[in-house]
């Protein structure tokens, strides 16, 4: 079912790109990554990910200046972001919804589990509808 979807994932920490390519590789998922938000803004308009999970904080581009720039653009505004960051609170994220100006935030450490159903919602909610 994943195998045609593909996911960008960003962070600048090389650790989270790995771990996070091997759960969504293990799923079927088909998996870019870069660890920086210029990187990220060229994949995107080349590839067309399904979903981009995106760090927050990152050097030289954070991931708020990366999404404001993805959806200025024809090909790539209609991507779904699910932002990963150490910045959210976990209680914040576990006491209410984790959509801040309608936009998903996951808090760092990310549950593996709670990540996946948020992918599925978002890739689902972009399937044409019959």
């Amino acid at each position: 079912m994943n195998e045609n979807k593909r996911i960008l994932i960003v962070d600048d920490e090389n650790d989270t790109l790995f771990i996070l390519r091997k759960e969504l590789t293990a799923r079927d998922y088909s998996v870019i990554t870069a660890n920086n938000g210029r990187d990220a803004i060229t994949l995107a308009k080349s590839m067309h990910p399904d979903l981009i999970i995106l760090d927050v904080a990152m050097p030289y581009m954070d991931g708020g200046q990366v999404a404001e720039q993805l959806q200025e653009g024809l090909s790539t505004r209609d991507i779904p972001f699910i932002f990963l960051t150490a910045l959210f609170p976990k209680r914040k994220e576990n006491e209410q919804s984790c959509i801040v100006a309608g936009r998903m935030f996951i808090a760092k450490p990310y549950d593996i589990e709670k990540l996946l159903i948020q992918i599925e919602k978002l890739i689902i909610a972009r399937l044409p509808k019959v």
